[in-house]
């Protein structure tokens, strides 16, 4: 799920703590589900690919306003993760907190791979044929079984999809916000 983080003014800032253009400030990894047992513990559902990376002594910031919590413990319960915090110790305490979704600060993610990108840095980049002739932007990725296939709409509102295959994604240039691809050809 990357540190080229500035402070930005208040008002530049969304009402999900994120920066108005470029990477978002937090990214959702889970959302709390309910109260589990008599000891504090919270059921949440994963959104993430990489839910290990949660582990004890790490923080994560729950809801809209991003209040930070440190987690005590961490582990799996059939499809979902059990979590635990500082201060959460019973049950009428962690039902508070149902339903908040768990963010992670971008800065705080490990970089990927070479040639691999975290969605919310595509989603915007400019994506142009080899010639350089622009195609549009890339609004949305559809995850499925295959491959992502990437959606990208130019300035009519026509959209192309382009599947995440390296015989059509030629390069991609997050510093420069800019994807070149060669579109498939359909006879």
């Amino acid at each position: 799920m990357r540190s080229r983080r500035t402070v930005l003014p208040v008002q530049l800032i969304d009402k999900a703590g994120s920066p108005l253009s470029g990477e978002p400030a937090f990214l959702a990894v889970g959302v709390i589900r309910k109260g589990h047992g008599v000891n504090g513990e919270l059921l949440m559902d994963v959104l993430t690919d990489f839910p290990r990376r949660l582990r004890a002594r790490k923080t994560v910031y729950l809801g809209e306003n991003h209040e930070p919590y440190v987690l005590t413990r961490v582990r799996s319960h059939v499809d979902t993760l059990l979590l635990s915090f500082e201060g959460i110790e019973d049950l009428d305490t962690a039902e508070k907190l149902r339903n908040l979704t768990v963010y992670v600060r971008t800065e705080d993610l490990p970089p990927l791979p070479e040639g691999n990108y975290y969605h919310h840095q595509l989603i915007g980049i400019r994506v142009v044929d080899e010639d350089g002739k622009e195609i549009g932007h890339l609004t949305e990725i559809l995850e499925t079984g295959a491959n992502d296939v990437y959606v990208v709409v130019n300035e009519a509102g026509e959209e192309t999809l382009l599947p995440a295959i390296v015989d059509v994604i030629k390069t991609v240039d997050v510093g420069q916000g800019v994807m070149t691809v060669s579109p498939q050809e359909w006879d």
